[in-house]
């Protein structure tokens, strides 16, 4: 309810004006049992007229009444989906890795769509309706208890039962809808992955691979909701029977009231019209009833995002990060992924401010944890990050992640223009220190040459452009960054050897005069690092130089001659040079 707070002028039309159209939805059955009297009874042509004005007098006001409902209702929804769907978003940003590592996003793309569309419906329309069929009932027993307290008792009598049947049916449609919502996310979640992976798809041929997942996705989606229409049109039929009981039962106590003349047959017109009003009063209550269960699945998915917490936060009295040199130190650090066993086990490491540090070792070592743990994309299970001296732990999140910036093995290109996703690095960039970043990352000669220049869109995930050109972007936002601290993770592993080449010459750019942890598989691009740590199953087995290690003749110098054994390319040689 606290969505409807900031609405309440509003909501408070919309009560208004549901208040009117129900008292003047009341008026209607006497009216018309007037007209029944005026014209069949006393054959009164100026009372018939006035009659006809008086109904045309109601129509006009339920018309308007009903367009100031309809259209705040209307407005009010879509502000409330607006604000849950930027809470919901709001709080998957702020949320940190772990959380993803146990969602998929196709499903929580479901929930900030169709969950929150189905939250809304909940608080405007839905209760809206139950507030107007709770007055037109209340209003049409007050009428009849004042017209024949007689009749009231056949409300009363059939009312429990309607109520016993809403309970009844209400958790199963509860459950049912929660889990229609939830293969609903799942088939979206397929969706997602064959859309974003379009490019495997459709190299292996797994078209027809991919529409048999999500026609099965679908299926399930079929029978979930064929279940969930069962039960809600046996709760309506149910509740049709029972309105409609109590009309038939009206009519027959007033069908013989008139046979015998204690009653008019305007009375019984009006009664009749009544009847018909609590009868769909009451089957609509219950049926909103339904309803409000239904919704309540969508609602519990909505609120269980709002509600989640990020695991990494700034602790209480937090400081900020000023003056940064990049001094780097690891003490008896521990981590492990929830309840796996140990990714890094006791690692002591220091690395020192402006030096270059590479690390090395066989895949699953441990190196890319290693660097996420620096701005605190994991925490540790055991021992201190330390930046500058401080506990990472003690330092607020936002200027910790500003000194750091990371060039990934897949660079993250979004569906923008070049230059958005250049002045993604820093918002508040110059056109001038947006184009020298790009040089510097010796990718404006390309940018040029695009149809669009730097206004050129890239398409979903930079589809327009290729490995090179994509990393080369990435370096380029992360030279307008300009953070002391730079963590380059295989920035160079995937590419080709002419890309590699201008992707390097880029990066030594980009590491003058900053602190440089590299993550590296080629080891002849990284021999000329400060110092070398060698990682193997989350131990850090060996540290020093490129010579030093090599006479150690330990881990690092039997992947050095493994490597050494292949042809070394005219590449590796010159960016060795340039790093």
């Amino acid at each position: 309810m606290g969505y409807l707070r900031p609405q309440l002028k509003l909501f408070a039309v919309a009560v208004v004006a549901l208040l009117i159209s129900t008292a003047f939805g009341l008026l209607l059955p006497l009216v018309i049992g007037g007209l029944v009297n005026e014209v069949i009874g006393a054959g009164d042509a100026a009372g018939l007229d006035q009659m006809l004005l008086l109904l045309v007098g109601i129509t006009l006001v339920l018309a308007v009444a009903g367009f100031a409902q309809t259209w705040t209702l209307g407005v009010i929804g879509e502000r409330i989906v607006a604000r849950l769907r930027a809470q919901v978003f709001d709080r998957l940003v702020t949320l940190e890795l772990d959380f993803y590592v146990r969602r998929r996003v196709g499903e929580l793309i479901s929930r900030l769509s169709s969950d929150v569309t189905q939250v809304r419906q909940m608080l405007t329309q839905t209760l809206t309706s139950l507030l107007s069929s709770l007055l037109s009932l209340i209003g049409s027993i007050i009428v009849l208890f004042l017209l024949s307290p007689n009749l009231l008792v056949v409300v009363l009598v059939l009312a429990p039962a309607i109520v016993v049947i809403a309970v009844v049916f209400a958790r199963p449609l509860r459950r049912l809808s929660t889990r229609v919502q939830d293969s609903i996310a799942a088939s979206t979640t397929t969706a997602e992955e064959a859309l974003s992976g379009i490019r495997v798809v459709k190299s292996f041929g797994r078209e027809e691979w991919e529409r048999h997942r999500y026609n099965e996705d679908l299926r399930g989606v079929v029978g979930m909701a064929t279940r969930l229409v069962t039960y809600r049109g046996l709760f309506g039929s149910m509740m049709l029977i029972l309105g409609f009981g109590t009309l038939i039962i009206l009519l027959w106590f007033t069908g013989h009231a008139v046979i015998e003349g204690t009653i008019s047959l305007g009375a019984l017109t009006s009664f009749l019209l009544y009847g018909i009003t609590i009868g769909t009063s009451l089957s609509s209550i219950a049926s909103i009833y339904g309803q409000f269960q239904e919704g309540a699945g969508a609602v519990v998915r909505v609120f269980e995002i709002i509600d989640e917490r990020p695991t990494i936060r700034d602790a209480d009295g937090a400081a900020e990060l000023d003056s940064v040199e990049g001094r780097i130190s690891f003490e008896d650090v521990t981590f492990s992924y929830g309840d796996e066993r140990a990714v890094l086990r006791d690692i002591g490491l220091d690395i020192a401010a402006g030096e270059v540090l590479a690390v090395v070792g066989p895949s699953g070592a441990g190196k890319t944890t290693l660097c996420n743990l620096i701005p605190r994309l994991w925490d540790v299970t055991e021992g201190r990050v330390l930046v500058d001296g401080r506990d990472a732990r003690e330092l607020r999140l936002r200027s910790l992640r500003q000194a750091i910036s990371l060039v990934p093995q897949d660079a993250t290109v979004f569906g923008g223009t070049v230059e958005e996703n250049i002045r993604y690095g820093r918002l508040d960039a110059t056109d001038e220190e947006l184009e020298a970043a790009a040089r510097a990352a010796n990718a404006h000669d390309f940018i040029t040459a695009l149809p669009e220049g730097y206004q050129t869109v890239v398409g979903d995930r930079g589809t327009r452009l290729s490995g090179g050109q994509r990393q080369r972007v990435a370096i380029a936002r992360a030279i307008l960054k300009d953070a002391p601290i730079l963590i380059l993770d295989e920035a160079t592993s995937s590419l080709d050897n002419e890309s590699e080449r201008l992707v390097q010459e880029a990066l030594a750019r980009l590491m003058e005069e900053r602190t440089t942890v590299v993550v590296a598989h080629r080891l002849s691009t990284i021999r000329a690092a400060d110092r070398i740590a060698v990682l193997d199953d989350g131990w850090l087995l060996e540290l020093g130089t490129h010579q030093e290690l090599i006479a150690a003749d330990g881990l690092y110098a039997h992947l050095w001659r493994l490597q050494a054994s292949e042809r070394p390319s005219a590449t590796d040689e010159r960016v060795a040079e340039q790093v």
